[in-house]
């Protein structure tokens, strides 16, 4: 008899309002083109905080759902709404089951990250990537959690591999997988010293350009990640 309920889920603020805006594309109240409302009015008109409205717009532009226009604020991007609504939909499909998928999902970029940026790195990139990698350092020595300085320093990667598609698809998955590093506690202490000296190594072979050594050991540093993923109920 058990197995003929479904599980109750309580919607989030954000994806509350993601919801809203495929309805107003979906009905043509809103279409390619048009301009949202400013961050703040939105919030005041729904009741929720300025962070939840923020959330979901960056949702939606990674998704390239929306977009920021230089002096003309968020607008609808300019594609079908068929494409539109099929988006939006997958958007709301990232669930806690979908953890391991994103993981999954992770390592594959996160490997071909590293080795591109060991072969088109430049002077600039190196200098941000160390520059996030000390900010991850001084958080694990402060006894500090340190989930956003790491997710920083391979984002900073990304973008030294100088693929934009592949930095984008980071960008969707990144903001869950904060959320579920937050809410199941992967990292301790232990972990994140071991973290840092696999990001000390990455970062060697990326300014060493030893591509096949960036990619191995970017792979074997989110080894227990995978893990944990695969041996955890959610």
């Amino acid at each position: 008899m058990l197995e003929n309920f479904n599980e109750i889920k309580v919607e989030s603020s954000v994806d509350k309002l993601i919801k809203q805006i495929k309805e107003l594309i979906t009905t043509g109240q809103l279409t390619p083109g048009d301009r949202l409302p400013a961050e703040r009015k939105l919030a005041e008109r729904l009741g929720i905080s300025r962070s939840n409205v923020r959330d979901a717009i960056q949702k939606l532009e990674f998704y390239g759902i929306l977009k920021t226009l230089p002096q003309s604020g968020t607008v609808v991007a300019g594609i079908g709404i068929t494409a539109l609504e099929g988006l939006i939909t997958d958007v709301l499909k990232l669930e806690k089951s979908d953890f391991t998928s994103l993981v999954e999902t992770r390592v594959i970029l996160e490997t071909s990250a590293a080795h591109f940026a060991a072969e088109r790195r430049t002077k600039d990139d190196l200098a941000e990537i160390k520059k996030t990698l000390k900010a991850y350092e001084l958080k694990v020595k402060q006894g500090e959690p340190a989930i956003e300085e790491d997710l920083l320093f391979h984002l900073k990667i990304a973008e030294a591999s100088k693929n934009v598609v592949l930095k984008s698809l980071m960008l969707i998955i990144t903001p869950d997988i904060i959320k579920n590093f937050t809410q199941y506690k992967v990292c301790d202490d232990e972990t994140e010293y071991k973290a840092f000296h696999e990001h000390q190594l990455v970062l060697k072979h990326i300014t060493d350009k030893y591509s096949q050594g960036a990619a191995e050991v970017m792979r074997k540093h989110l080894r227990d990640v995978i893990d944990f993923s695969r041996s955890t109920v959610f």
